[in-house]
């Protein structure tokens, strides 16, 4: 036991070790390359990798096994990782904390950060975090995924957020960040109104098997549910590709591509969107924050807006409203 101290000792001794360096180690795993971590953090690969060198002189060992396969962490490179990914979201949150602390923000709900990232909710959400928080300033953020908006919610950089991800795939675990699911919806079809089956109360996977697809929103694994989905149903999809609903619509419109979206927006003129039966493919969007978010934000006024936006998506879509009728499902 005394050895084991004493060894513990010395290395505590040697490692002289910032928070700019733990970047760097997370940075090298995550992306597998010193090459690429490199580019991620705007740094030259000669400096990261002298500075990966400091690192390993500095706790007496290789942090990475590093060759012509890229770089991957060592035994002790997964132990400064674990301690990493605990230290830089601790130090992240304590820097933000502090400075709305000392700007006087902790406490006054005067401002409500909000991430918000694959789902058709988002503005309708903040407008009703505007109408039931009156006077509060609400600021939004669009992380390019849900695992984003849960590092943002732990740093402490937003107060809450809402994503949507297939419901095959739960939110995102992160430290000190909660979940709640707000609701889940089927995935409808965007078809151009001369369709022969535009204006169907339903139309099958099956039927549209000819089809060029478009997935709107176009990350997360949506695209492998949806392939899943076909394979289930006798085909396999031509054409799969990624779009934002503008360019969505537009292709659609000109007859060059059917598109997998939520339902919940007007249809645009030219285009119509339309349920696909037995509801293969389901949404689900989820409302997070942090565990102290309730000392800056109404949390219950947060997860009453987010309802609110839902039931708002589905009165101005007449198309969902119809479904849920099929179904027995409207409220």
């Amino acid at each position: 036991m005394a050895e084991t101290y004493r060894a513990m000792t010395d290395i505590f001794h040697r490692v002289e070790l910032d928070m700019r360096h733990l970047r760097m180690v997370v940075a090298v795993a995550e992306s597998g390359s010193v090459t690429k971590a490199a580019a991620a953090l705007g740094i030259a690969q000669p400096a990261l990798t002298a500075q990966l060198n400091r690192i390993d002189r500095s706790l007496g060992g290789n942090v990475f096994v590093r060759d012509r396969f890229g770089a991957r962490p060592t035994e002790l490179g997964e132990l400064v990782l674990r301690h990493a990914r605990v230290l830089l979201p601790a130090m992240a949150a304590l820097a933000d904390d502090a400075e709305r602390l000392v700007n006087g923000d902790v406490g006054h709900g005067e401002t409500v950060r909000v991430g918000i990232t694959g789902t058709g909710l988002g503005g309708l959400f903040v407008n009703q975090l505007h109408i039931g928080m009156p006077g509060a300033q609400v600021t939004t953020a669009m992380p390019p995924l849900p695992d984003d908006v849960a590092s943002r919610l732990a740093r402490g950089t937003i107060d809450v957020g809402l994503v949507g991800m297939c419901s095959d795939v739960s939110p995102p675990a992160a430290v000190e960040v909660s979940w709640t699911r707000v609701c889940t919806d089927p995935m409808f079809v965007l078809i151009d109104e001369h369709h022969p089956y535009a204006g169907k109360p339903e139309v099958s996977l099956a039927e549209l098997a000819e089809e060029t697809w478009l997935c709107v929103p176009s990350h997360g694994c949506l695209e492998e549910c949806f392939v899943s989905a076909c394979v289930r149903a006798g085909f396999t999809p031509r054409g799969m590709g990624e779009a934002e609903w503008t360019t969505a619509v537009d292709q659609v419109r000109a007859g060059r591509a059917v598109a997998l979206v939520e339902p919940g927006q007007p249809d645009p003129p030219g285009v119509a969107t339309v349920p696909l039966a037995g509801a293969p493919l389901r949404r689900t969007h989820y409302l997070g924050w942090r565990h102290d978010a309730d000392l800056r934000v109404d949390l219950e006024a947060v997860e009453g807006a987010a309802h609110r936006a839902h039931r708002d998506a589905v009165r101005r879509s007449p198309q969902y409203e119809q479904w849920l009728a099929m179904y027995g499902m409207l409220g």
